[in-house]
């Protein structure tokens, strides 16, 4: 099952006892999947989705909000043996007024059939702005795995419900944002505590919990991650620097001769060249006595710079002899 549906069907289950919510609700449902059908003096009401658990919602939040006669229908899918559609209408005329006027839908407002969102009286109370959310979600809203990513949206054909979505969501300090998709907007958010936030504002918890622990496994294995990278770049820096340490090292015995290093340099040149694996830290230890690890660094720059004096001079040699020669 994919997180879409776990979300979904969290959702499904969550009646609010409040009439004012249920409102809320069923005109989120109405906005993003309903459909206004005239026909000639009747007019009906139709819901058509092949989610049984959302065509279930719609179904108890009608009978619970208004108690009437539902029609109820199934329809076998022709390109697909498991997959069924539900369509749910109500075809009462003066009850669909009533359903809609008391969800601030104009019915003649509706344009191809396409019920327009709801006056701001729905969504005026927190409560009610939470409702409308999971509405919107059941209908037409969807989330990748937070195992691959983060990303949670709603896709819509109508600018303006986008627009009135959005700016709902943004009640919440959720950071929602709209992009244009071919002929569809779609509100977004791509943070993962931000997702977070909006499970928990359409009360969506055990998702919610789900998703905070495919965050928190994360986390800890970035965190493993970084610190494995870190500890990588340290040993590369280490080893890079004792070969070129050792290098400088072996330049001053086969060229100078350690006899002509003072004391503390040669024992130190002598260890690094001994122990070549051995931290600064430890090969301070070495000594007699012991120093700290910068004056073990001080005293491998100062061969370097030797090394790099002698290497200097050699070469100006080199080029005086071949001058004099010419």
């Amino acid at each position: 099952m994919s997180f879409s549906k776990k979300v979904k069907e969290e959702l499904a289950g969550q009646i609010s006892d409040a009439r004012h919510c249920r409102l809320a609700e069923i005109a989120a449902i109405h906005a993003f999947g309903g459909l206004l059908i005239q026909d000639k003096s009747n007019l009906y009401l139709k819901l058509q989705t092949e989610n049984l658990t959302v065509a279930r919602k719609y179904f108890t939040l009608l009978k619970k909000t208004f108690n009437i006669s539902i029609d109820v229908s199934v329809k076998q899918n022709l390109n697909s043996k498991d997959s069924q559609t539900y369509i749910i209408i109500v075809k009462n005329k003066e009850m669909v007024s009533r359903i809609l006027q008391a969800t601030k839908q104009n019915p003649a407002e509706a344009e191809d059939g396409k019920i327009q969102s709801p006056g701001q009286l729905v969504v005026q109370n927190t409560c009610c702005k939470r409702a409308f959310i999971r509405g919107a979600f059941l209908l037409s809203g969807s989330m990748s795995n937070p195992k691959k990513s983060y990303h949670l949206e709603f896709v819509t054909d109508d600018i303006l419900k986008a627009e009135m979505l959005k700016d709902v969501i943004c009640t919440f300090s959720i950071d929602a944002k709209i992009i244009q998709r071919k002929r569809n907007f779609v509100v977004y958010i791509k943070e993962g505590s931000q997702i977070v936030d909006l499970l928990n504002v359409m009360e969506a918890h055990v998702a919610l919990m789900d998703l905070e622990n495919v965050r928190i496994l994360k986390e800890m294995r970035n965190q493993v991650n970084r610190q494995v990278n870190c500890e990588a770049a340290n040993i590369s820096k280490t080893v890079t620097a004792a070969t070129k340490h050792i290098d400088d090292i072996l330049y001053i015995r086969d060229n100078v001769g350690f006899g002509n290093l003072a004391k503390g340099l040669e024992e130190i040149a002598k260890l690094r060249v001994e122990y070549p694996e051995a931290s600064l830290k430890e090969l301070g230890t070495m000594l007699s006595p012991p120093i700290s690890k910068s004056g073990v660094n001080h005293r491998l720059r100062k061969l370097s710079m030797i090394a790099e004096y002698f290497r200097e001079h050699k070469e100006e040699n080199i080029n005086d002899k071949k001058g004099n020669s010419n």
